[in-house]
C-alpha cells in the first residue's frame, strides 16, 4: 500500500504535535521515577531526514541532534541551525572514519573497542579539542548489534580512561526486540545498575552522567528504568523515507 505524501506544513504541524505528546510522556515517565520531566534530555534522531524538518523541530525547542552516518551529518551540518543544538554521532563509526568527524559533533555515543576510542583520542589531540563520547553496550549479546560485550565493560573503561583528549561520559544500549514490556524492562534495569555501579566507583576521566537508552517505540519504559537521555526520531519526524 502506497503511503499518502504530506505537504511540508502538514509535515511541519505532524513534529509540533508529536513533541508535545512525546514531552509530555517524557514528564510522566520521569515523575514516575522518582524525577523531574528537565532530569530527562530529549534527542531528535535525524536518520533520513532532510534539513528543512529538522530546522523545524529546532525551532521547537529541540537542542540535540542525534545522526547516524557520519557523511550524512556532513552533508546535511551546513543547512542546519546549530547555533543553540548540540550535535551527537549515534551510529556505529569505523575508525577511518573518525577524522572527519572529531571535530563535527560534540559527542561520539557509540565507542564500542580500545581500538576505535584510541583513534578518537588520537585524531582529537591532533585538533586540539578533547571528544566527550558514551560507551555502547551490547546488553542482550546480540551478534547481529556492534557494542561491547558485558565482560569486557570494566577493563575497557579503564584502558580508555587513561587516553588523553577523550572523556567517558556514560553509556549508550540499544536493548534487543522484546515480546513484552517486563523482558524490556529487565534489560533496561540492568544497564541503569550497572551505570550506577560504575558511577560509585569513581574512576579517574570516567563521569557517570548520561544513560542513553530508548528509543521511538519504548522510550518511556528506558526512562521509567533510568535512562535521562532518549534517541527519539521515527515518533518525532514519521515513518522514515528511504
Amino acid at each position: 500500500m502506497k503511503m499518502a505524501v504530506l505537504s511540508s506544513e502538514e509535515r511541519f504541524k505532524n513534529i509540533e504535535y508529536n513533541l508535545a505528546v512525546i514531552r509530555q510522556k517524557i514528564a510522566d515517565a520521569a515523575k514516575e521515577s522518582g524525577r523531574k520531566p528537565e532530569d530527562v534530555k530529549l534527542m531528535a534522531v535525524t536518520k533520513t531526514v532532510e534539513p528543512i524538518f529538522i530546522n523545524h523541530a529546532i525551532d521547537c525547542g529541540i537542542d540535540l541532534i542525534g545522526e547516524n552516518k557520519v557523511q550524512e551529518f556532513l552533508s546535511k551540518k551546513p543547512y542546519l541551525k546549530l547555533g543553540g543544538c548540540e550535535a551527537h554521532l549515534i551510529g556505529h563509526l569505523q575508525t577511518n572514519k573518525v577524522r572527519q568527524i572529531v571535530s563535527e559533533v560534540s559527542m561520539i555515543q557509540s565507542v564500542d573497542s580500545v581500538k576505535l576510542a584510541r583513534e578518537i583520542s588520537k585524531r582529537s589531540e591532533a585538533a586540539g579539542k578533547t571528544t566527550e563520547c558514551l560507551i555502547e553496550v551490547n546488553i542482550g549479546d546480540e551478534e547481529s548489534k556492534t557494542g561491547l560485550d558485558l565482560s569486557l565493560l570494566m577493563q575497557t573503561l579503564e584502558e580508555i580512561s587513561l587516553l588523553p583528549s577523550i572523556k567517558v561520559k556514560g553509556l549508550m544500549t540499544i536493548p534487543p526486540i522484546c515480546d513484552d514490556d517486563g523482558q524490556l524492562r529487565k534489560y533496561f534495569s540492568q544497564m541503569n545498575e550497572i551505570f550506577v555501579d560504575i558511577k560509585a566507583k569513581k574512576i579517574d576521566n570516567i563521569d557517570m552522567s548520561i544513560l542513553s537508552m530508548g528509543m521511538s517505540g519504548d522510550y518511556e519504559e528506558a526512562v521509567r528504568c533510568g535512562s535521562n537521555l532518549v534517541r527519539v526520531g521515527s515518533a518525532i519526524f514519521g515513518p522514515r523515507l528511504y
